[in-house]
């Protein structure tokens, strides 16, 4: 079976499940259109089409034959490039994946979302391997065989393997350096990532690195996908999240060392980006993680 005989949209496993599986082959012209991050750790691989990928405060673009490898709770998302159609497989690694594996070995599996690039651009020797491995974990999820789960779980760990080696290749070749507007809005996302606690204005941030207000929204939505205030508010959400998580702080506190001076647009925000109000998501994690 080749990949232009399987169905245009296919999907595998649940939330709590240690590996999840996306197969998309999208027609004409599309972007992400949700705030995009979550706990697990994500494989992108594009078999056909080119692609803008936003992950955490570089901008790349994808070719057919590349690898997205995207780290626990980093901000993410996937925009058009201007050129129509493409065909992609996505593979969720929940984090108590990797704790199945003897420490060396779970080392080497996540160095790939930890080495600070996200993207892997494979030699024609691996492209061949990853795409062998990936058809033959969508031809099982299309049939279903008997046994076909464990199947798909040793696809995707050979596909770790595989991408973990590629990315430790010493003869990866270089990448174009990225342009001047590029490094601008770099420089402006790190900003926003480690002072999301203060006042983030536009009309601050645009004198502070030298770009007009109307230049800096501009450019910052074509680089990233992400609107600046769209990102700052998700920035602050994200961090707001792992605060109900792991601290005890009143939900009013959280909102003020997550960055909001209004206790109600935050409620707003929340609500609107996480599905649920900030004490409903503490009460869910402590559900699920079994907290009293």
């Amino acid at each position: 079976m080749q990949l232009q005989q399987l169905p245009d949209l296919m999907r595998y496993g649940e939330p709590h499940d240690l590996v999840r599986a996306e197969f998309d082959r999208r027609i004409g012209h599309f972007s992400m259109l949700q705030n995009h991050y979550h706990a697990g750790c994500e494989l992108y691989y594009l078999f056909s089409g080119e692609r803008n990928y936003f992950v955490k405060d570089s901008a790349y673009r994808v070719s057919a034959g590349d690898l997205v490898l995207i780290d626990s709770n980093a901000v993410h998302k996937s925009t058009d490039s201007g050129i129509p159609d493409h065909e992609r497989v996505v593979l969720y690694f929940s984090p108590a994946y990797f704790d199945e594996y003897p420490p060396e070995e779970r080392e080497l599996l996540r160095t790939p979302f930890t080495r600070g690039d996200a993207l892997v651009s494979l030699n024609l020797q691996e492209k061949l391997r990853a795409e062998e491995l990936l058809l033959s974990l969508l031809r099982e999820l299309h049939e279903r065989p008997a046994g076909y789960r464990l199947h798909i779980r040793h696809m995707a760990g050979e596909l770790l393997l595989l991408a973990a080696r590629a990315s430790g290749r010493s003869d990866t070749l270089p990448r174009p350096e990225p342009t001047p507007v590029r490094r601008k809005v770099a420089e402006i996302v790190r900003h926003i990532n480690r002072h999301f606690a203060e006042p983030l204005e536009l009309d601050e941030l645009a004198r502070r690195f030298y770009i007009s207000r109307s230049h800096l929204s501009r450019t910052f939505k074509e680089v990233t996908g992400f609107g600046f205030a769209e990102y700052v508010n998700l920035t602050r959400i994200r961090e707001a999240q792992r605060l109900l998580r792991e601290t005890r702080h009143s939900v009013t506190l959280v909102s003020e060392l997550a960055g909001f001076d209004n206790f109600s647009h935050f409620g707003k925000m929340f609500k609107r980006l996480s599905g649920v109000s900030p004490r409903e998501y503490r009460n869910m994690e402590r559900t699920a993680g079994g907290a009293d």
